[in-house]
């Protein structure tokens, strides 16, 4: 029987990106249903009861939810192009930088463009502290997976859709603070996975134009 597999998601979602990355860098064929997360499908609510979030990875009737855990059931259901190291060590280092990316890329890019003055100031300056962290970790490596796409790649580069819009509410840039960080993401955009898998970014800046009226921050 051929695997079904079906993605809930929504388009400008970085975490539901990691997972269009993995599918096609692995070649694997699915159903993608954009969500409006305003009036969740009742798909959506019966597969991810708890957290009621996209993404959702459906494979064979079967819901895999949150974005890492579902990052590594793709790796390991479809075992080509593997994106975690077979060595165990390497492997925890790759899960802590994924952590490290769940836990602070995400929060304070946000707080770039939905906050001001000294919050803002200090969220713009953690940005680049933690990018500049993720430099040093991808040393002279042309990716954090070494010579080819890996798991930390997936888990970071799809927040570079999101870097237009931390840039203009932010007023601030990333590339002259982090050229070995931006030359990885040129390395990353030349794959194919990696291209068609992210939206424009002047697409998401329109989106959090719209969010931010939404949110009475302009």
């Amino acid at each position: 029987m051929a695997d079904e597999v079906v993605l809930l998601d929504f388009w400008p979602s970085p975490f539901g990106m990691r997972l269009r990355i993995a599918l096609a860098e692995k070649g694997v064929k699915y159903e993608y249903k954009d969500e409006d997360l305003r009036n969740k499908s009742p798909l959506l609510l019966q597969s991810n009861t708890v957290h009621k979030k996209i993404p959702v990875l459906i494979h064979n009737g079967k819901p895999v939810c949150e974005s890492v855990i579902a990052l590594q059931y793709i790796d390991e259901v479809w075992t080509n192009k593997p994106l975690l190291p077979s060595d165990p060590y390497l492997r925890s280092q790759a899960r802590f930088w994924a952590d490290f990316v769940d836990k602070k890329i995400y929060d304070i890019g946000r707080k770039t463009w939905t906050t001001k003055g000294d919050e803002q100031e200090a969220a713009k300056k953690e940005f680049i502290d933690c990018i500049k962290l993720l430099e040093v970790e991808l040393g002279d490596k042309p990716f954090f997976g070494g010579e080819t796409l890996g798991f930390v790649d997936v888990t970071l580069i799809p927040f570079y859709s999101w870097f237009s819009v931390y840039e203009k509410y932010g007023n601030f840039s990333i590339a002259p603070e982090c050229p070995k960080f931006m030359a990885w993401v040129k390395r990353c955009m030349e794959k194919e996975s990696v291209s068609k898998s992210l939206p424009d970014q002047d697409k998401v800046c329109g989106f959090v134009a719209e969010m931010r009226k939404k949110l009475g921050v302009e």
